[in-house]
């Protein structure tokens, strides 16, 4: 069975990188090796960073879009994830947008995180394990 894995933003990012091939292999096989969900926050920061830093048209960010919600589930950030995370944020001293993730991360039932920007390893809530794929 695999993981049910979130994917934080910088995951998706990298799947999309050209100048960054390691961690664009590592990021592909995460999405295939797992059973890979994302939420509305991160389709919204990955469009953001598209169209800024890759100087993607909305059109081609619409296209990618779709090709990450074919293989991810997506987890839609509502008021209890919100208020969630406010709780985790106050918990943990993490930011709110990283506790947004952790939140939406928990309600998809999700036991690892995969991102670079969080402790790795922490466990949160006793479910849910923060790992930094790219880390040797």
């Amino acid at each position: 069975m695999k993981d049910k894995a979130f994917l934080d933003t910088n995951v998706l990012i990298y799947a999309y990188s050209v100048t960054e091939p390691d961690k664009r292999i590592v990021a592909i096989e995460l999405s295939e090796n797992t059973t890979p969900f994302i939420s509305t926050q991160v389709i919204q920061e990955f469009s953001n960073i598209l169209y800024k830093k890759f100087d993607l048209n909305w059109d081609q960010i619409s296209s990618a879009i779709d090709e990450i919600t074919d293989i991810c589930s997506v987890a839609v950030n509502d008021l209890k994830t919100i208020k969630s995370a406010c709780e985790i944020a106050r918990k943990y001293q993490f930011s709110f947008y990283d506790s947004l993730i952790l939140s939406a991360a928990l309600e998809a039932g999700c036991n690892i995180l995969y991102t670079e920007d969080l402790q790795q390893n922490q466990l949160i809530e006793n479910k849910l394990r923060i790992i930094n794929p790219f880390k040797e």
